[in-house]
């Protein structure tokens, strides 16, 4: 394989986990806009949505490296699959909110932030005890197509992965900035005193903020088993940080820039693999630290006076 050709492969590579994570910082960017409150309990509703993806492949007789026709049945496999993941993920945001959030709302300080981090060790806890520490092998549903771009290989799984990370992140920005409640959201998230007075029911916007970010979470905890065979109750640590990064890169609390800093996250991960192997993670956390230095605002986010 040629340099040109490598360097192709891992570009490919690289926007596939740019995808995941651009997904997956959404969640941290939507619940930040709106609460200036960095979810750390988001790191395992990706880890959980992963294991109810798997589970319902599961109950379509699908287990460890299966392979089914295409066609009709794997469209519905996959897209009943997605909506099962998205909502319950979603569901589990929300009663993170109800229960365990929305009573500190007007305590302040880091109680709240403290808080999500005590639900993400019971959700990294509750998986741990109940399915046990070993890796899973995830349900392969996809059929083994490979497009070939000269020394490079393109299969369907991942064009599959880039379409529905298209999808749902073009749908939530365009629900976020043509819709009433995404209106209500945006209206919130830069004055929630002035927003509430307007009539915008922020308990409502808040509400749905866990939701979107958690069943995006959820599509992301899918994209992630389809694309490396496996999931683990460990997984959401290390992928939940590089999406905090994107997050903060693209400018928390700003949904293109999480899009944008996702993606630039999965380049440098695939493209820093290759060259600086295991020293990957210290140029990515490194790129957290300087932006947090040199650029809080993050390259597409902009200063403005704490809410709180």
């Amino acid at each position: 394989m040629t340099l040109t050709d490598l360097l192709l492969q891992q570009t490919i590579n690289g926007l596939s986990l740019g995808a995941m994570y651009a997904l997956l910082a959404l969640g941290f960017t939507l619940v930040y806009g709106i609460l200036e409150l960095i979810n750390f309990s988001h790191f395992n509703v990706f880890m959980v949505g992963s294991f109810i993806a798997m589970g319902v492949l599961q109950m379509f007789g699908l287990t460890g490296q299966d392979v089914i026709l295409t066609g009709l049945p794997l469209v519905m496999v996959l897209l009943v699959t997605f909506a099962v993941t998205m909502v319950a993920s979603g569901l589990i945001g929300v009663a993170i909110e109800r229960l365990c959030l929305r009573p500190l709302r007007n305590v302040k300080g880091p109680a709240a932030m403290i808080t999500t981090i005590g639900v993400s060790y019971i959700l990294f806890n509750i998986i741990l005890l109940s399915v046990g520490a070993e890796a899973r092998n995830y349900p392969n549903p996809m059929p083994n197509v490979r497009l070939h771009i000269n020394g490079a290989v393109l299969d369907i799984r991942v064009l599959l992965i880039w379409g529905v990370a298209l999808v749902l992140m073009a749908g939530l920005y365009v629900f976020v900035q043509k819709s009433r409640l995404g209106k209500a959201m945006r209206a919130t998230a830069q004055d929630a005193e002035a927003a509430r007075m307007m009539g915008v029911d922020v308990d409502k916007v808040v509400v749905m903020a866990f939701f979107l970010g958690s069943a995006l979470a959820g599509a992301g905890g899918l994209i992630f088993g389809l694309y490396y065979n496996f999931t683990s109750f460990i997984i959401g640590f290390t992928a939940g940080l590089r999406a905090f990064t994107a997050a903060v890169l693209g400018g928390i609390g700003n949904v293109p820039g999480a899009m944008v800093g996702g993606l630039i996250i999965g380049l440098i991960e695939a493209l820093g693999g290759q060259i600086a192997g295991a020293w990957t993670d210290v140029i990515i956390f490194s790129i957290l630290v300087l932006v947090l230095v040199f650029k809080p605002s993050g390259l597409f986010g902009r200063v403005a006076p704490n809410k709180s």
